[in-house]
């Protein structure tokens, strides 16, 4: 179990000292006590003699010399092949090389250029203040939405800042009765958002109008704490440990009620396909569901139990390059990332961080995990996968940062933290352009969707 309760500075570089010349002592011939031995058999000894000998009696003994006398030298030196350019030749010249085949492989042959390392900032590139910000592990209070808007709960409100302009504004402000919010979530259209609250009601607001839409009630009995979307569908995780799918279309809106957390789910995760659900809870427990199995008669919902963490499961994330890869961190007696096959339910990878994992993100250009930790340094670790080495660790929180959200173009990580600051990091670098994808041979029945 891992402790819960209740938004600027900067850093310089020290270079070496440039210019400094690096002079290298020139050798002294007598040094070289190697002797090159030249390989007799590929020498002409009696041919270089003739050549060396004639040309200095052509020179000691200028003669005039006929059109006929040189015509008839000419015919002589090609008889005896003795047009030759080289004296001594140490080895014979290379063979010219055959004619490739296929001479479009060649350029599959040759080495891709070296891809230049990123330059990755260890400072934020802003800090924003984020009073009465909820210091609690098991809530989920940083969402960043489609349309480049945040949206961050403080307390009883919700705040929307956003990315085009700089700009905030506040959406709504709930009573002390029904409040604090504890859980925001946004739409995959990037208008609308879920609002998680203490009482155990989810609001859904308009961003755009400021208007609330409708309050789902009457399926948890304790405050929302984890809220994912699924297209329409909602998904709210509770403190009692019911997860609840909400057709948000419909007025009867809860459609499936997942039953298999023993303690309060803190963490809720669709995969991009939207057939499998994560979960994590105070029991140290992480579930995969699968919609067909949940909706079939099989005498559990869950498609794998996992009991592999010994702490609380909330950092969640699926893969964007693997789409059954499944991240997912432990609370501070666990202080482990966990990798996960969800199809077989098997554990591939696990590495001990050395402190609670609060939240994890996959970089969507490169092969990248970032996870935002607690005590001892506070940090963001940067982590490449699979090799899972240590590419750059973030400081700056002076808390444990509970809370990260990822820009919708992939750069750039806002992360928040019981220090009452929301920092933003350049992390995960400029996204390269796209490329036309080369245009191939259409396959055979290409267009068919089966064969039988």
């Amino acid at each position: 179990m891992d402790s819960g309760g209740s938004f600027g500075v900067l850093y310089k570089s020290r270079s070496r000292n440039p210019l400094q010349e690096h002079v290298l002592r020139r050798k002294n011939s007598k040094d070289n006590c190697d002797r090159f031995i030249p390989n007799r058999s590929a020498m002409d000894f009696d041919y270089a003699h003739y050549v060396l000998m004639e040309a200095r009696k052509g020179k000691e003994n200028p003669v005039a010399s006929s059109p006929a006398k040189e015509a008839f030298r000419k015919q002589l030196a090609e008889a005896l092949n003795l047009n030759r350019s080289r004296i001594l030749a140490f080895k014979n010249k290379p063979a010219t090389p055959a004619q490739l085949l296929f001479p479009e492989t060649s350029s599959l042959q040759q080495a891709k250029p070296a891809k230049p390392r990123r330059s990755i900032p260890q400072t934020s590139d802003r800090t924003l203040d984020a009073p009465e910000i909820i210091d609690d592990y098991y809530l989920n209070l940083l969402d960043w939405g489609s349309r480049n808007v945040l949206a961050i709960a403080l307390g009883n409100t919700v705040y929307l800042w956003d990315a085009t302009d700089s700009s905030s504004s506040e959406l709504m402000t709930v009573d002390e009765d029904t409040g604090p919010i504890t859980s925001v979530s946004w739409a995959p259209d990037g208008r609308h958002i879920a609002v998680g609250l203490n009482n155990s009601e989810v609001q859904l607001w308009d961003s755009i109008s400021n208007k609330q839409l409708r309050t789902l009630r009457g399926g948890h009995e304790s405050r929302v704490g984890a809220m994912d979307w699924n297209n329409h569908v909602l998904s709210t995780g509770g403190m009692d440990s019911l997860i609840i799918n909400n057709d948000v279309r419909i007025r009867n809106h809860i459609v499936e009620t997942y039953r298999g957390h023993h303690q309060e789910v803190c963490g809720l995760k669709w995969s991009s396909s939207g057939q499998q659900l994560a979960s994590g809870g105070n029991d140290n427990l992480l579930h995969i569901w699968d919609r067909s199995v949940a909706s079939s008669n099989s005498p559990t919902q869950w498609l794998h139990r996992l009991e592999d963490h010994t702490a609380a499961v909330k950092a969640l994330a699926w893969c964007p390059f693997q789409a059954n890869l499944l991240a997912s961190g432990g609370g501070g007696g666990d202080r482990c990332i966990k990798f996960w096959n969800a199809h077989t339910g098997a554990c591939l990878n696990s590495v001990d961080t050395g402190s609670q994992v609060c939240s994890l993100l996959w970089n969507k250009n490169e092969r990248e995990l970032l996870s935002s930790h607690g005590f001892t340094q506070n940090q963001l670790t940067l982590w490449k996968y699979p090799s899972m080495v240590k590419i750059a660790e973030l400081t700056g929180h002076t808390s444990r940062v509970l809370y990260m959200a990822q820009s919708p173009d992939g750069c750039t990580v806002a992360s928040a933290a019981g220090d009452e600051t929301l920092r933003f990091w350049n992390v995960f670098g400029t996204p390269e352009l796209a490329k036309p994808a080369p245009k191939a041979n259409p396959e055979p029945f290409a267009h068919f969707n089966r064969i039988r």
